[in-house]
């Protein structure tokens, strides 16, 4: 598992400990948890929604038409 300098360690039995607010923490700020074991990462918790960062929406523009033709114009009853 690699782990971005972001990412919030935590161990598993302080997960278990807190684990109701660590959910809601994670859906309100978009928080990404590592829980580790013996110091070792096992899991990742992130928020199932999807953040403006996370999106792809409005990531994609079209600067022509999609369905032009890509040859030359051609005569259709020759």
């Amino acid at each position: 598992m690699v782990m971005s300098t972001s990412d919030r360690v935590i161990t598993a039995s302080a997960f278990k400990a807190q684990c109701l607010a660590l959910l809601d923490r994670v859906a309100e700020h978009a928080e990404t948890l590592v829980i580790t074991k013996r110091g070792r990462p096992v899991a990742r918790l992130v928020s199932a929604r999807p953040t403006a960062a996370g999106s792809l929406r409005g990531s994609v523009t079209v600067h022509r038409d999609i369905v032009a033709p890509v040859l030359d114009a051609w005569d259709v009853d020759r």
